[in-house]
């Protein structure tokens, strides 16, 4: 899959080893930065970049990270056409996906360690949306709103 990773100085040292974690699983990774731990830098820099290339299509999914994932959930959500939420649970992971085509997940590099958002993370990646009636109208209504 190809997948799109961004994060600010909040959430860099996550952002490093998940890229990792998601090359060794076979995922095609583009990491939207930071590149280097810069105390002074912002989120929507790196993850306003990674949503956009979501709602294009460039990518499948895009992973921002901040520190709390509060700031990138909220900058994602700006961007038309991006469903992302802010992951802390495993059922949400997967949920998100299945219910709600969610095709960002945010992720707080002050809050979650790396063994749990590995677990996350895979999660998420390896959901799939059910595509259901309901679900199906739901979204609509949120793609109506973005209109």
């Amino acid at each position: 899959m190809k997948v799109g990773i961004g994060a600010d100085h909040g959430g860099f040292e996550l952002k490093e080893m998940l890229r990792d974690y998601l090359k060794n699983l076979g995922h095609e990774v583009i990491d939207f930065g930071a590149a280097s731990l810069a105390q002074g830098d912002d989120f929507p820099d790196y993850v306003i970049p990674l949503a956009k290339a979501v709602a294009s299509g460039e990518l499948e999914r895009g992973i921002a990270v901040c520190g709390s994932g509060v700031g990138a959930c909220i900058a994602a959500n700006k961007v038309s056409g991006v469903r992302a939420a802010l992951i802390t649970d495993h059922f949400s992971a997967h949920q998100g996906v299945e219910d709600d085509n969610m095709n960002v997940m945010t992720i707080g590099g002050r809050v979650v360690g790396f063994n749990v958002a590995q677990e996350l993370v895979t999660s998420f990646l390896n959901a799939k949306f059910i595509g259901a009636e309901r679900h199906l109208r739901r979204l609509e209504k949120v793609h109506q709103i973005e209109k």
